[in-house]
């Protein structure tokens, strides 16, 4: 196994150059590396696995400011979007949240978490609905019962103790065909308890029910369900019950077995001079083949941070923090079937509104970002194309599931301002 990359602090330099629509303008977009760079140098010209994984650079264009915390969220261009609400807690003070989408077998699924009043505390479920269309959905069933002596009857529900338990949702699997529910199971006392397990679960089409398959990583919660790396092993996110210590971490394998997975550190964990609180990682395939992650920072950073992998997930380089900005938020993206790049996350550094929309050509620099939806309090998206449309399904407040549609050819109409 090799050995984990650790993050120095880093510091930037920031010039400043004409103004565009939403601020100063960012420089360097379109600079190419040549020769030795120095360090500051790099992080200003625009980012390659190889020659400049240093590169701070994920914005580009005259729109983006010298300075992306001071983007005008309400000036940005405006997606059409059709828009349905899946479940709804607000009646009854509960909370809804760890939203995930796949199509399968006809129909669009969705998954999340379902607690009582504060997010992750002991009798915490998931649920799932399905839809036709993604716009008219059944109503929410338990995908499992209660957590082992967790549900209401149990003087432990609706608080935070080692002596109950909670389900967080985790995500779809479409393995060997079969259609799969990710879920994490540990004490609620904190973030995360001592017997944290990654589990499965296998939709049963005739007896139209889950059934519990087992462990898929003990001490583990993923972030978003693995994908397929172009070695063709699956490849998903790790955070251990004492990942504030231990770090991130992505897991490699799930061919030869369920439960079969190789353990790859990249971020170790806080307690010594690091720059990077990491939270929540996603990754993708960039064209070339190569990987890049994205790291929400858990700092006072308010930007993501970025890695990149050339041997398949094996190793990563330093995570570095780029140019785009966060309000410490999940986040997620992926390669659309046209071979764009679509991310979709809160970038207003001071709140989770509004949730936008960025598109980028090669995965690495993203020259579009478009408001989705806001005007409150809006989180946790997942993304999926399907046919021709993006859906993704998010929060509201942590109190509702919602779906946003964006269709294809409206995202190919729009534009930046110049």
């Amino acid at each position: 196994m090799p050995l984990p990359t650790f993050c120095p602090r880093i510091v930037f330099t920031v010039l400043l150059v004409a103004s565009g629509p939403f601020g100063l303008a960012q420089p360097g977009g379109n600079g190419q590396a040549q020769g030795h760079l120095g360090a500051t140098e790099a992080r200003s010209l625009p980012p390659h696995p190889v020659k400049n994984p240093q590169s701070r650079v994920m914005l580009t264009g005259d729109w983006v400011p010298a300075d992306p915390h001071q983007i005008d969220f309400e000036r940005l261009p405006r997606l059409p979007v059709q828009h349905a609400v899946v479940s709804d807690v607000r009646p009854r003070n509960g909370v809804n949240q760890h939203n995930y989408l796949i199509h399968h077998d006809g129909q669009f699924w969705a998954m999340w978490s379902d607690g009582p009043e504060i997010e992750d505390r002991v009798g915490q479920v998931v649920k799932y609905a399905t839809s036709p269309d993604a716009m008219q959905w059944s109503e929410p069933k338990f995908m499992m019962s209660y957590p082992p002596n967790s549900g209401p009857d149990s003087p432990h529900y609706n608080t935070r103790t080692l002596q109950g338990l909670r389900y967080i949702s985790r995500g779809f699997w479409i393995r060997e065909g079969q259609l799969l529910a990710l879920v994490s199971l540990d004490e609620a006392a904190g973030f995360f308890g001592p017997s944290l397990e990654l589990r499965a679960y296998r939709w049963n089409k005739p007896a139209q029910k889950w059934d519990d398959i087992g462990v898929v990583q003990d001490n583990a919660i993923n972030n978003f369900p693995p994908q397929k790396l172009p070695s063709g092993e699956w490849a998903m996110s790790r955070r251990m019950h004492d990942y504030n210590t231990t770090g991130v971490q992505f897991l490699i394998g799930g061919v030869k077995a369920l439960d079969q997975w190789e353990s790859i550190p990249v971020v170790r964990g806080a307690g010594d001079d690091v720059a990077l609180k990491a939270e929540e990682p996603i990754w993708w395939a960039l064209p070339d083949g190569n990987l890049m992650a994205l790291f929400r920072d858990n700092g006072p950073s308010r930007y993501l941070f970025r890695a990149f992998s050339t041997n398949n997930g094996r190793s990563w380089s330093t995570p570095v923090q780029t140019d785009f900005p966060d309000a410490r938020s999940k986040l997620h993206g992926l390669r659309l079937k046209d071979g764009r790049y679509v991310l979709v996350s809160n970038p207003n550094p001071k709140k989770r509104d509004p949730m936008t929309l960025a598109v980028s050509k090669d995965g690495m620099t993203f020259d579009q970002l478009y408001y989705l939806t806001g005007g409150r309090h809006i989180d946790y998206p997942h993304v999926m194309e399907h046919g021709d449309s993006i859906y993704i399904a998010h929060s509201g407040g942590k109190r509702s599931v919602e779906i946003q549609r964006v269709r294809l050819a409206d995202l190919n109409a729009m534009t930046m301002p110049r």
